[in-house]
């Protein structure tokens, strides 16, 4: 890990990375280009993150290819009607000492890919929740220490598809960002077919360190915040709560349940990151609002007439901004 002079040395240099991790991303990963950033981002806020999109747009390969850009131990979890908890994080055993031994599941790495996640029914999908909240697993009484970082990157095919369950409440509100893939344009499926269609294999190298992350990740929590910008996202985020002061009128007309509060900690976060990253040493309004749809579209749950009326979360989310 580098050591820097000053805060704005440290800021300078994450913005750089960050360029050289979009630029080893995209030997793989043809677009996309917004989603790609949302999750640099999510890492570097120590956040989780759900892609959401039909099958076939490469949501696997990009969290691998991450995987692969960042120095960090990975591991897939495919998630499956018959999965158990103990599949995920791990049993223990009778050794040949006849001593119990817990044997740790996948969930013991810095980078968890969860597959399909909602093609798994709660009970194993909530396995996952106290390792996203508390960055530890309880196993036969006994707290496990995940290592560090330790970020979900779940996949998830549209509720819509057979064979799919959705995901608690509980458990998205531990997203950071639920962040929806769409079909290339025409240009960029030519560009992926001819790439993956020949012998040609990119090579990656490895841009950070798990060290230089977790140094990143306190730097972003150092930014400071100005008093408007923070009012700003409680104040929108406030909006989204029918039963808030503060609601807007289509609210309380289309939205069952708003947003918590950790829907304001995650637009400051990421408003802070997305200013550096942009070259900015404090983050401005423009910065939350580019969180918004990321960070709000899986915490605005619509009541039965927004859904009897065809109105989606991202059109409730474009009305409140």
């Amino acid at each position: 890990m580098q050591s820097y002079k000053s805060d704005i040395e440290a800021a300078d240099a994450l913005k750089e990375q960050a360029a050289a991790i979009r630029k080893a991303i995209g030997k793989v990963i043809v677009g996309q280009n917004d989603v790609v950033e949302k999750l640099i981002i999510s890492i570097l806020c120590n956040g989780h993150s759900l892609l959401v999109g039909v099958p076939g747009l490469a949501k696997t390969l990009l969290v691998k290819t991450i995987a692969d850009v960042l120095d960090l131990s990975f591991k897939r979890i495919q998630f499956t009607p018959d999965l158990m908890p103990s599949d995920i994080v791990g049993a223990e055993i009778l050794n040949e000492e006849r001593h119990f031994q817990f044997i740790k599941g996948p969930i013991f790495a810095n980078i968890i890919l969860a597959d399909e996640i909602n093609r798994t029914p709660p009970k194993t999908q909530a396995a996952l929740l106290e390792a996203m909240q508390e960055r530890n697993v309880t196993a036969g009484g006994t707290l496990y220490k995940l290592p560090a970082p330790f970020f979900v990157l779940a996949t998830q095919n549209p509720i819509e598809q057979e064979g799919t369950y959705p995901l608690p409440e509980a458990q998205l509100d531990r997203f950071m960002f639920q962040v929806t893939l769409d079909y290339p344009s025409f240009a960029e499926e030519v560009s992926i077919v001819r790439n993956t269609t020949s012998a040609h294999k990119p090579e990656l190298s490895k841009v950070l360190s798990g060290e230089d992350i977790l140094a990143f990740q306190e730097l972003v929590r150092r930014v400071p915040v100005p008093d408007n910008v923070l009012e700003y996202a409680v104040g929108l985020v406030q909006k989204t709560r029918p039963n808030s002061a503060t609601v807007a009128p289509i609210a309380t007309q289309y939205i069952a349940y708003g947003a918590g509060p950790r829907a304001s900690q995650y637009l400051i976060l990421g408003a802070k990151c997305n200013a550096l990253l942009n070259g900015k040493y404090s983050p401005d309004i423009e910065d939350v609002r580019a969180m918004a749809m990321p960070v709000l579209r899986h915490r605005v749950l619509r009541n039965y007439k927004a859904e009897a009326e065809g109105i989606t979360q991202e059109s409730l989310i474009k009305q409140l901004l």
